[in-house]
């Protein structure tokens, strides 16, 4: 079934949607979350939640793509699971070493709670993704936004691990110089 058809079955309130929605995107959040909270059975509770909150938001929002919609709905939760289950025990995982390698560039994270500032820094950090080649930002999204390990990155591209880890070192240095000539602090 097509995303717009789900969309419309979602925004005519047709329960049938969860489970059009979860046939359609279920594997792609599954990955993203499973990326992030490193289990299977927490991937499946997000996007259990994932799919239960476009449920609820869906509408009044219109999504123009399910797919990224629910990504991002997925991402967001399993980021929040994340967040709970490292206050409980601190341990070493892809998001611990994703947010350590992007705190060099962007500083910490509580650094930019400005609502203002993010929106102007997102829009940054989208010109500069938009400047990249494609296989870079294909790379740079697979690791900062899907918490993909370096290993798995590697492998996806056909290079080596420490040339997928020296891509990226790079990649967040012209970033970072990049968003310090547009004026940011970083």
């Amino acid at each position: 079934m097509q995303e717009r058809e789900i969309v419309s079955m979602f925004l005519a309130r047709n329960e049938d949607a969860i489970g059009e929605a979860e046939a359609a995107c279920g594997r792609y959040c599954r990955a993203i979350a499973k990326n992030i909270t490193g289990s299977d059975e927490d991937a499946e509770e997000c996007v259990s939640d994932a799919l239960l909150a476009a449920w609820n938001s869906i509408p009044p929002a219109r999504p123009e793509s399910l797919r990224g919609y629910l990504g991002k709905l997925t991402r967001n939760i399993a980021l929040d699971r994340w967040e709970k289950t490292r206050a409980k025990k601190r341990g070493g995982g892809e998001v611990d070493a994703v947010l350590d390698e992007l705190e060099d560039v962007f500083g910490a994270v509580e650094s930019a709670e400005d609502e203002a500032l993010r929106h102007a820094l997102t829009e940054a950090v989208d010109a500069f993704l938009g400047s990249l080649e494609e296989e870079r930002r294909a790379m740079f999204v697979r690791r900062y936004w899907y918490a993909e390990s370096v290993g798995q990155i590697a492998v996806r591209f056909g290079i080596r691990e420490n040339t997928a880890a020296q891509i990226l070192r790079r990649i967040r240095k012209k970033l970072k110089d990049y968003l310090t000539r547009e004026g940011f602090t970083v």
